[in-house]
């Protein structure tokens, strides 16, 4: 049956994100943490410092250093993925980084270090927006100066549809050349885009039409990154 026909496999609108959930604090040991779950994407994020750089000769006298891991669990795809680190991990954990580095005060740590470890326990397309979601949230949560959250969600193409929010079912379509996926990540408070990759064919102007798209989706993370911070230390007041 031509997908065309169809619509989007589990009945979203186009410009409709998968359900999403959000908690800050979810790991004792860690100086902040995070998790997203987006559809059937869950990524955890854990940040230590910022502390002493080591190796020493990697230290930045004006601003802080930024390390960020990135691992797909063995279990966590279809097939099995390989129990190390991959060149496409070293990859998405350079992509995490940037995407983040904008939003940090990184001039208010000089000499330091900041590490940035990402697991995802499920992937289901999407992993690397919900890594940089839940890494963003972690650094946060760990009290870092920021300038604003950095929300993060893939817009597309399937067949001739721009939607937001392909899973991995969309993004193996193939139906007229298949899905095209278009990572996007934003800071809103400054207006910027710090990350955007392109998987697939489309024309300029499906282009710009997908960006927006994907901007439009980050805003709205953007809201719910806000409700979980807050809910989570409202919380911790009353406890206290």
């Amino acid at each position: 049956m031509s997908y065309k026909k169809t619509g989007r496999f589990d009945k979203r609108k186009a410009d409709e994100l998968r359900p999403i959930k959000m908690e800050v604090g979810v790991l004792p040991n860690c100086t902040g943490s995070a998790r997203v779950k987006a559809g059937k994407t869950t990524a955890i994020a854990g940040v230590y410092g910022p502390k002493e750089v080591r190796p020493k000769h990697l230290q930045l006298n004006d601003k802080l250093l930024i390390r960020c891991y990135y691992d797909l669990i063995s279990f966590s795809v279809t097939d099995r993925a390989r129990p190390r680190p991959s060149r496409r991990s070293r990859e998405l954990g350079l992509v995490i980084k940037n995407a983040l580095e904008k939003s940090i005060f990184v001039e208010d740590y000089p000499k330091s270090m900041l590490e940035v470890f990402v697991e995802i326990t499920e992937a289901d397309a999407g992993s690397r927006c919900a890594a940089i979601t839940a890494a963003s949230l972690a650094v946060a949560d760990a009290g870092i100066q920021m300038r604003d959250f950095v929300p993060a969600v893939a817009a597309g193409k399937i067949d001739d549809l721009i939607c937001l929010d392909l899973t991995k079912e969309e993004e193996d379509v193939h139906d007229g050349g298949g899905a095209t996926d278009i990572p996007v990540a934003y800071i809103p408070s400054i207006d910027e885009v710090t990350l955007l990759q392109l998987d697939g064919k489309i024309s300029s102007k499906e282009l710009i039409e997908a960006i927006k798209l994907g901007i439009k989706g980050c805003k709205k993370i953007h809201e719910m990154m806000g409700k979980t911070f807050k809910e989570n230390y409202k919380i911790k007041a009353v406890k206290e």
